[in-house]
């Protein structure tokens, strides 16, 4: 994998994002697509007043799931950073290590009368990335990798579990999901190179060949929730 140049770094915490540096990579996670269609997601609510509700989502290298989500109706922003590890405000280079427990996550900012949690998680298992591969996405290898959804309330734990299950008993996939489900601690905002990634970068190679395919599949598969302009 190529290495990305350092940066400095600033942790987000409460919520309040905070960028850093700048600097040059190549993540290489491909998704690999389910066998069968994915199961449907509960519709969003119908007459609910908007209102602002964040999810965060580990699936691979950042760059493709952000802009996964950011291609969402309903989505206002999706940022790219590190959770689930023990050190604090940690670099991509020390993430990159393996050794934080740190997965590369996704936190997205989304409207509840526009897209459903549900909604959310069905785009996440179906054109995100595969949730069969354990510690890694494609050619990408190490628990940076892994595969989570991380809740921050009982509702979303209980959504997440209830989907998998539902996955599960539906054979979709050939091999067994091995999707974390697990509580969200705390969440830190990755350098600023790595921000809309696919968006100032469409023609580098890694973006075509690993991540453009994902947004087609969002086109393709979820017509009514896909937004053309991130």
């Amino acid at each position: 994998m190529v290495r990305r140049q350092p940066s400095s770094f600033l942790a987000l915490t409460g919520w309040a994002f905070l960028a850093s540096a700048l600097a040059l990579s190549a993540c290489r996670a491909a998704p690999a697509r389910a066998e069968a269609a994915a199961l449907p997601a509960e519709p969003a609510p119908v007459g609910v007043a908007a209102s602002v509700d964040t999810a965060v989502f580990a699936g691979g290298c950042f760059w493709g799931v952000e802009a996964v989500f950011e291609h969402l109706k309903g989505v206002s922003t999706a940022i790219s950073g590190y959770a689930g590890g023990t050190v604090r405000s940690p670099s991509y280079e020390d993430v990159s290590t393996g050794t934080t427990g740190h997965a590369e996550s996704v936190l997205v900012v989304y409207d509840p009368s526009q897209v459903s949690y549900d909604q959310l998680l069905q785009v996440f298992f179906t054109v995100a990335h595969d949730p069969t591969q354990l510690d890694r996405q494609g050619p990408d290898v190490g628990t940076q990798y892994r595969s989570i959804v991380f809740y921050r309330n009982e509702a979303q734990r209980d959504a997440a579990q209830r989907y998998i299950a539902k996955l599960e008993a539906a054979k979709v996939y050939r091999r067994p999901i091995v999707t974390e489900v697990a509580p969200l601690d705390g969440f830190n905002q990755a350098e600023a190179y790595h921000q809309d990634y696919l968006a100032h970068h469409p023609h580098q190679p890694y973006i075509v060949i690993n991540d453009a395919p994902k947004l087609e599949a969002l086109q393709r598969e979820f017509p009514g929730l896909y937004r053309r302009e991130s």
